[in-house]
């Protein structure tokens, strides 16, 4: 049955309409959806690591412009349909940590956001909402995504073809290992996270709750 679900998810990454999908899965996870793209993108590039670049370069770019959909609906929607959408993703109590962490680093904290884990779309819909520079915005959001899915892109250009034949060849304990290691690094986040009250004295948005305190 593995051996199965892989082979059709091969295909389809490979389809002649997994560019489109992979445009369209950046763009909205930028803004609203909650699934990220990463793993189309690296499906996509292990099926044809000739094309891994390209393939993240569209997703860079479609991101991005996910990004400015995410900021525009900050900007001029927020409290028709952003606050709503907040709310549906379970972001409402991070929003006004991320506003204050926009205004007082601006760039920076889009950065990071755009190349990490952290939610994208809660700081491109945050950056709207407190009418961050728009030209800021942007280049921040372009180095972040380049970042992020660029280094993908590159690893599977370079080293795509062997890394395949070592999946095709050992799919059961490939899997095995990789299971492991995310249960793996679960229980160490676990274990080495904060815990409530540990934030940083010196981090003027560690206690940030309300919007009322910015």
């Amino acid at each position: 049955m593995l051996r199965g679900l892989y082979n059709w998810t091969m295909a389809k990454a490979a389809h002649p309409h997994a560019q489109g999908w992979l445009a369209f899965f950046a763009f909205i996870e930028s803004s609203f959806f909650p699934i990220p793209p990463h793993p189309l993108l690296g499906l996509m590039c292990l099926a044809e690591p000739r094309k891994a670049i390209r393939f993240a370069l569209i997703c860079t770019a479609f991101s991005v412009l996910g990004g400015l959909f995410g900021y525009m609906i900050g900007y001029f929607l927020y409290e028709a349909v952003g606050e709503w959408l907040i709310g549906v993703l379970g972001l409402t109590d991070s929003f006004p940590k991320a506003a204050c962490y926009i205004r007082e680093q601006g760039a920076a904290a889009v950065f990071l956001a755009a190349g990490t884990p952290i939610p994208f779309k809660l700081m491109t819909i945050t950056a709207g909402f407190i009418e961050m520079n728009l030209g800021t915005f942007i280049l921040a959001a372009i180095a972040g995504r380049a970042l992020i899915f660029m280094v993908v892109g590159v690893l599977f250009q370079v080293f795509g073809a062997p890394i395949k034949a070592i999946i095709d060849k050992y799919l059961g304990t490939v899997t095995t290992i990789f299971v492991v290691l995310v249960v793996a690094g679960f229980v160490a986040i676990t274990q080495l996270g904060g815990h409530e009250g540990d934030a940083d004295p010196d981090d003027p948005c560690a206690n940030v709750t309300s919007m009322e305190q910015l």
